[in-house]
C-alpha cells in the first residue's frame, strides 16, 4: 500500500511523527508499505515547524507545499492547488489526514476529488462550536472520508449518529499521547530554566493563542492581570504564540510578573508541562497531554471537542469569564484539584493499532457505502 501522509501545521507533526515511525516497524517486519510525507507549510518556521521535525525524527518531507501565510480562504486555495499537482505526479492509494487544521480539510477535499481514499486520524470530535474554523474542518473532513481512527467512545457515537457505517470506524486511542509517552524520558530543561530560578511544581504555564481571546488587546490585558494576579507569588511561564505575540508587543501589554517566552520546541515544551503546578491555556492538545501527565489545567474556552480530557483527565473549561480564573488556579494552589485518570487507549500504542488496520487492505475495500447525514441537520 502507498500512503501520502499530509502534515501542515504545529498539533499535526506530534500526531505524524508515531505513525512514520509505526510504518517503518511495520516495513522491518515485511509488510508492503510505502508511504510519502507532505508538508504543506501551513506552518513554515523554524519554531513553529522545523524544530518539531527534527526533535520527534520526522524524515525530511518528501515535498513542501510552501502554502504559509494568507486568510483562511487563501491557504485552503493555496494548499488544494498544489496537492493536486502533487496527487497526479505522486497517486497514492490512501491519503493520510491528521486533526483538524486548514490542510486536514483541503487535503481531503482535494483526494477525493480524485478519487483518492481517505483516512482520518482523530475523526468524530467536536466541539459544538461553529465559529471555530477547526469545527469546520472537521465536520467537512469527516463527511467525506473513508476510514475513520477515533479518541474516544463520543467520537465513535458522533460518527454513527452522522450515519457512518461502523466497519469505517475505529477506536485506536490518541497519537499525541503515543509521542508524550516515546519521548518523556528524552524531555529537556529549556534554556531559561535555571537563570529564572524555576523549580518543579513551582510555576504556572499559560498558553493563549484562540483569537477569541487574544485578538481583542483590551480582553488580552484583561486574562493576563487576572493571571498574574491569581498566581499569587508564583512565578507564570508563557511561551507566545506568534498571533498572540504581534498584539502584546503592539499595546505593550508585557507583565513584570510573567515569563514571556519564544514558542517551544517539543522536548522543552513537554519539560514545561510535566513539572508544572498547573496550566491555563485554550488550546486542546496540551489537555491531553495534561491528563496524561496528572497536571491541573483550567482551559479558557465555552466548549472542548475533547470532553474526555474534563470527565476523565484532569482539565476543566471556565469559558472566557475572566472571574473564574482566581477560584481556579487558587483551588490548584491548595491541593485540592481533582485527580483524574487516563482515557481508554491513551497508553502509547495507537499508532501501532493504525498501521495495522492500514495494513490490511480489505479495511478499505470492504467498507460499507457512506450515507452522512450532516452534523448541522436537526
Amino acid at each position: 500500500m502507498k500512503i501520502t501522509i499530509i502534515a501542515g501545521a504545529r498539533p499535526n507533526f506530534m500526531k505524524i511523527a508515531p505513525i512514520i515511525k509505526a510504518i517503518k516497524k511495520a516495513q522491518a517486519a515485511g509488510k508492503q508499505m510505502e508511504y510519502r510525507l507532505v508538508h504543506t507549510g501551513q506552518h513554515y518556521d523554524t519554531k513553529m515547524s522545523g524544530t518539531f521535525f527534527e526533535q520527534l525524527g520526522i524524515p525530511e518531507p518528501d515535498i513542501n507545499l510552501e502554502c504559509g501565510g494568507g486568510t483562511q480562504a487563501e491557504q485552503t486555495a493555496a494548499i488544494m492547488l498544489k496537492f493536486e499537482k502533487e496527487l497526479l505526479a505522486h497517486r497514492p492509494d490512501l491519503v493520510l489526514v491528521v486533526g483538524d487544521v486548514t490542510s486536514t480539510m483541503a487535503c481531503t477535499i482535494t483526494a477525493k476529488k480524485l478519487c483518492v481514499d481517505t483516512a482520518h486520524v482523530e475523526a468524530g470530535i467536536r466541539s459544538g462550536d461553529m465559529t471555530m474554523p477547526e469545527e469546520v474542518n472537521r465536520i467537512v473532513t469527516d463527511s467525506i472520508c473513508d476510514l475513520f481512527f477515533t479518541t474516544s467512545e463520543g467520537a465513535n457515537a458522533q460518527l454513527k449518529n452522522n450515519g457512518i457505517d461502523d466497519k469505517k470506524i475505529h477506536f485506536v486511542g490518541n497519537t499525541m499521547i503515543d509521542t508524550l509517552l516515546q519521548n518523556l524520558d528524552r524531555i529537556k530543561k529549556p534554556d531559561f530554566w535555571d537563570t529564572n530560578q524555576l523549580k518543579e511544581d513551582q510555576y504556572f504555564l499559560v498558553t493563549l493563542h484562540r483569537p477569541s481571546n487574544v485578538d481583542d488587546p483590551e480582553k488580552l490585558a484583561s486574562i493576563l492581570s487576572a493571571i498574574e494576579e491569581a498566581s499569587m507569588d508564583f512565578p507564570v511561564v508563557f511561551p507566545v504564540h506568534p498571533r498572540t505575540r504581534q498584539i502584546i508587543d503592539q499595546f505593550k501589554l508585557n507583565k513584570k510578573k510573567m515569563l514571556m517566552i519564544d514558542p517551544q520546541g517539543y522536548l522543552e515544551f513537554m519539560f514545561l508541562v510535566k513539572n508544572a503546578k498547573g496550566i491555563i491555556t485554550d488550546s486542546g492538545g496540551i489537555t491531553e497531554e495534561a491528563t496524561v501527565l496528572h497536571i491541573p489545567c483550567l482551559t479558557m474556552r465555552n466548549s472542548t471537542e475533547r470532553p474526555e480530557t474534563i470527565t476523565l483527565g484532569t482539565n476543566e473549561l471556565i469559558g472566557d469569564d475572566i472571574h473564574k480564573l482566581k477560584p481556579g488556579i487558587q483551588k490548584i494552589i491548595d491541593g485540592k484539584w481533582k485527580k483524574g485518570t487516563i482515557p481508554p487507549f491513551w497508553d502509547g500504542k495507537t499508532s501501532e493499532r493504525i498501521v495495522h488496520i492500514l495494513g490490511n487492505v480489505d479495511a478499505l475495500k470492504n467498507a460499507g457505502p457512506v450515507k452522512v447525514k450532516s452534523d448541522l441537520s436537526a
